[in-house]
């Protein structure tokens, strides 16, 4: 991270946890964002729970520096067990059912059927007071990590904003802008690794949907880990997960070449599981490297993402954002205006392509129609206007469209 304009704070890996979260406290009594998300990416993150639940709002959004410490936007709003039902809660309360799996660890029967009861709220309040959120599986893994950070309360405020400012594109009708993200894979490893990009195109880059669909919430078994993962995200751009991804990628290249280029099934069942174990802090610090070589506007397919996607409405300046921090937006109401634009780019979509579908498929039958209308009007033209003195040349009835051009022609000179 030598070049210049490199923002992330190296002195900071060597500090020791006690003087680390020395310097954590004292950037929040000073009001410095930038130093606390510097130390957010540096080695092991914020370190503990107590320091997440103090820098966690701050950097979502919802939270403001104040005299007297971090304080959360207070908005009154109705008690949202009396809000309409959200159409997904049955496939909420499913997945709810398999949650908690790998931790917190020797949680009784009883503890855990506590947390997917406070789990379930959380996911349910959320989706009600923003039914235009379209849940998906593993939404529930992201939300598992904040009620274990935050508890219920914060729970709800921080999942409704990383809902809404930070996966928007996961919580649409249609899948398609989430792939869209994944399209953003291959031009990175072309410009990162070009053979290597090279030996995986046969591949499409659907392996990484899962990990990064879910904050690779559903498939790191660590809570410290994920934890420690969220830290990183939170204090990046929208696009880091992405990002992340090609770095395992990268650093899977020796055993990626070991398979044949021709066989895309078997790379698609590697790569879609992420390797054991896992190097999070060389992974995470080569993924921010990563993301200031090769930002995501000089990528290829970056002009095909919306407009409206959170990777362009959400995007940063840099690793950290150096003195824009002091205003991360947490407007909800903008963002779910945002939400709305992109269902109607989606369903608009829609229709364009069924459009072009019923062209194609009628396609025969269209040439021939319009052949003949074409004609049938030229001659009647035709009639007309010998009727009334005009003559055309033989190429302009032998050649439909300039017979139809001249025809148009006469007809504005009468």
């Amino acid at each position: 991270m030598g070049d210049k304009g490199s923002t992330v704070i190296d002195p900071n890996t060597l500090l020791s946890p006690e003087d680390k979260a020395a310097k954590v406290y004292q950037a929040i009594r000073d009001g410095d964002l930038d130093t606390i998300a510097a130390m957010a990416l540096s080695t092991d993150g914020l370190l503990s729970d107590d320091i997440r639940r103090e820098v966690w709002p701050l950097f979502l959004g919802y939270a403001d520096f104040t005299a007297d410490g971090i304080k959360l936007h207070n908005v009154t709003r109705p008690d949202w067990e009396t809000l309409p039902p959200h159409k997904d809660e049955d496939q909420v309360r499913l997945d709810v059912e398999r949650s908690f799996v790998y931790y917190p660890k020797n949680m009784s029967p009883r503890e855990t059927t506590e947390r997917k009861k406070e789990l379930s709220r959380v996911i349910i309040e959320v989706l009600r007071r923003h039914p235009m959120l379209c849940y998906f599986q593993g939404f529930h893994d992201i939300c598992q990590v904040f009620l274990l950070v935050l508890g219920v309360e914060d729970a709800v405020i921080a999942t409704e904003h990383i809902a809404l400012l930070r996966i928007r594109d996961f919580m649409l009708p249609s899948l398609a802008p989430a792939l869209d993200h994944l399209h953003l894979l291959y031009p990175l490893l072309l410009s990162a690794d070009k053979p290597l990009c090279e030996h995986l195109s046969r591949t499409r880059p659907f392996f990484a949907l899962a990990a990064t669909l879910t904050l690779y919430a559903h498939d790191i078994q660590e809570y410290s880990n994920i934890a420690r993962l969220f830290d990183v995200f939170l204090a990046t751009d929208p696009v880091f997960p992405l990002y992340l991804f090609a770095q395992v990628v990268l650093q899977r290249r020796d055993e990626l070449f070991d398979i044949p280029d021709d066989e895309p099934e078997m790379l698609h069942s590697v790569l879609s599981k992420l390797p054991k174990p896992l190097d999070l802090e060389g992974l995470i610090n080569k993924a921010l490297m990563l993301l200031e070589k090769f930002p995501p506007e000089n990528l290829s397919t970056w002009r095909q993402i919306s407009n409206k996607s959170v990777l362009k409405t959400s995007r940063r300046s840099g690793v950290i954002l150096k003195g824009q921090t002091k205003r991360i937006s947490g407007d909800l109401q903008e963002a779910e205006q945002l939400l709305l634009k992109q269902i109607s780019e989606i369903e608009r979509k829609k229709k364009i392509d069924k459009l072009c579908e019923q062209i194609a498929k009628y396609k025969p039958q269209i040439v021939t129609i319009g052949a003949a209308v074409i004609v049938g009007i030229g001659a009647v033209a035709v009639v007309a206007l010998r009727k009334n003195g005009y003559t055309l040349a033989l190429p302009e009835l032998v050649n439909p469209v300039g017979l139809v051009k001249s025809v148009f022609g006469i007809f504005r000179r009468t």
